[in-house]
């Protein structure tokens, strides 16, 4: 029982780091979307209504935790999905991302589109995983969660996917697929392991968004 509430945990808590860092990196996206497409308000509202999901998902998961009156454990960037693809084949992180490179350079940009394609995909087969693991299943708010993102998942790699059909370079290269496998299994076979085995594995003693909440204070 103590093992399973500390994988749920932990599952929680990579979650919800990647959630935030979902939302708070769509923001990027969203600037490059608006200035490289501004006619095409269909993507546009897309990209809008990936960032509220993520955004939602985000808070689902701080209610989880709060309504059990804990925190999420520390997990940083290398347990981050986004942050190590596009470290790994952008080459610089997402925070260092060159915006005006990105809506200067079609190439760039359709590589963004399919880096964003692959994340959500892998989330996507992720959750239908999880939706059939007993530990998930044995906690009923935790499922709930799990199946609300499964539901909008689709919703956040369709609209780059059609952008890409329609202008071309559609399917990731092998570099890429290769980059988000490795990503992938270091996470579930190495970090998540890594993560349960540390007994001095800390909480966080603040919500990822409190910069957020400040600044809108």
């Amino acid at each position: 029982m103590i093992g399973r509430r500390r994988f749920l945990d932990i599952l929680s808590s990579l979650y919800i780091y990647n959630e935030y860092r979902g939302y708070s990196s769509i923001d990027r996206v969203l600037e490059a979307v608006r200035r490289k497409c501004p006619g095409e308000t269909k993507f546009i509202t897309a990209v809008e209504k990936h960032r509220a999901d993520e955004r939602k998902h985000y808070v689902m998961f701080r209610r989880y935790f709060e309504t059990r009156g804990e925190m999420p454990f520390v997990v940083d960037k290398t347990c981050g999905h986004i942050d190590r693809l596009i470290q790994m084949t952008f080459g610089t992180t997402i925070d260092e991302m060159d915006t005006d490179m990105i809506v200067a350079d079609d190439a760039m940009f359709k590589k963004l589109c399919r880096i964003i394609v692959l994340t959500e995909q892998r989330g996507e087969r992720q959750l239908d995983v999880l939706l059939r693991s007993p530990a998930v299943r044995s906690d009923n708010v935790l499922t709930r969660i799990f199946q609300v993102i499964r539901k909008d998942e689709p919703d956040h790699w369709q609209p780059y996917h059609y952008w890409l059909r329609k202008h071309g370079g559609v399917e990731p290269t092998r570099a890429e697929y290769a980059s988000d496998w490795m990503v992938h299994k270091t996470l579930v076979t190495v970090k998540l392991p890594i993560l349960f085995l540390n007994p001095a594995l800390a909480r966080r003693n603040e919500w990822h968004d409190a910069d957020e909440a400040a600044m809108a204070a």
